[in-house]
């Protein structure tokens, strides 16, 4: 540990401490990339910049170990040296964006469906708790006597539960191979092709489907592992969808822009409208939509939905309706310019039969790594 990360780590205490004695809560934020993610807030900055570095990898035990304030870049691009990836693919949604950052967002990119979530990568963690504790959680430290897998409860937390300062993550060794397919068909056949071939030994690393939700649209999906599984794989599809393969450049490109939500269905965003995300269990078939304005899109076998519409209360509520039918939940996750910022983001604990338990289990664990509220944001709800 450098003598000037030593010094920012002070520098965080003081900042955490002066917040906690004069109750006025801080923001983290590392590169401002996700700064319109979640619910909006005019606390005062904590900046994570300062605090950069790779400070462990081990290629051959697939673990790298980084300071909150490292460039995602950078990480992904000591990484590439020795072929290896980020297999959850986060999005960076600008150059700034921060290893920290990226694991407070939780989100993760189209290989999430077949990799697992960023949550199940993340091997330990060390963080400032709201009263300036100095704590390590998972990987080579002892097992924390709480109970908590507090490593695990940091990606998602938006900064609301401690100051993030040092993760290690799993990494894993890039695909030998990858193929891109393409097809136009509708959003039911696409959604039940899928989930038969999830259920088979095949390469399946991921997928999209955009269009309209009662047209024909366009199916992509991506192929990765063993030379011999994708290719054996490729006629097997084929014959099921009757699909082209992608030129490879073409295909990097869309993938990229997928993550980045860089394509047409995200972009454009109307000045009162909202791009929503709903996240539904597998077996979910196409749903009734009616306000969407545009295309849509499914990632995920149809496990995350993408839907752009008025971005007002009344239309929020009936996807969440619409999803907790389904068994899952909506959120508000880009606005317009004019979509009022103070609307709720996110579908409460309390409105979701399944997790309504979680909304003790939340405030416990904010209580116990937070008394004073220094990161009471509600940022997230």
């Amino acid at each position: 540990m450098s003598q000037s990360n030593n010094m920012n780590i002070d520098l965080f205490r003081e900042q955490i401490l002066a917040a906690a004695k004069n109750k006025t809560p801080l923001s983290i934020e590392g590169g401002g990339t996700k700064s319109w993610y979640g619910n909006a807030n005019s606390f005062a900055k904590l900046d994570t910049r300062s605090y950069s570095g790779i400070l462990e990898y081990q290629p051959e035990e697939l673990v790298i170990t980084a300071c909150a304030g490292t460039p995602l870049k950078e990480i992904e691009a000591a990484l590439a040296e020795k072929n290896q990836v980020l297999a959850f693919e986060p999005p960076h949604f600008g150059d700034n964006t921060t290893f920290g950052g990226a694991i407070a967002a939780g989100l993760a990119g189209p290989g999430r469906i077949s990799a697992g979530n960023l949550r199940d990568f993340v091997l330990g963690a060390r963080i400032l708790d709201g009263k300036g504790q100095d704590l390590s959680f998972g990987g080579k430290v002892m097992k924390n006597v709480a109970g908590y897998d507090v490593s695990r409860l940091l990606p998602g937390s938006m900064g609301t539960l401690s100051l993030l300062l040092e993760a290690s993550v799993k990494v894993l060794p890039k695909p030998a191979a990858t193929a891109t397919l393409r097809c136009q068909i509708s959003q039911e056949k696409a959604l039940r092709v899928l989930n038969e071939w999830a259920g088979q030994p095949l390469p399946l690393s991921a997928s999209c489907w955009i269009g309209k939700p009662r047209q024909d649209g366009e199916l992509t999906i991506r192929l990765a592992g063993a030379l011999a599984a994708v290719k054996a794989a490729i006629p097997l599809m084929n014959a099921a969808i009757d699909a082209v393969e992608l030129d490879s450049t073409i295909a990097q490109v869309f993938w990229n822009d997928l993550r980045e939500q860089r394509l047409a269905v995200f972009t454009n965003l109307d000045s009162v409208d909202t791009l929503y995300r709903l996240a539904l269990p597998a077996a979910c078939g196409p749903l009734a939509i009616e306000n969407a304005v545009g295309d849509i899109a499914l990632e995920w076998h149809g496990q995350q939905r993408w839907i752009k519409a008025p971005g007002d209360d009344a239309t929020f509520a009936l996807f969440k309706a619409l999803a907790h039918c389904h068994g899952g939940h909506a959120t508000r996750f880009k606005q317009g310019n004019d979509v009022d910022p103070s609307n709720q983001r996110f579908t409460l604990l309390s409105e979701q039969a399944h997790s309504t338990a979680l909304e003790a289990v939340q405030a416990r664990l904010r209580a116990a790594f937070d008394p004073a509220g220094v990161f009471a944001t509600s940022r997230l709800p």
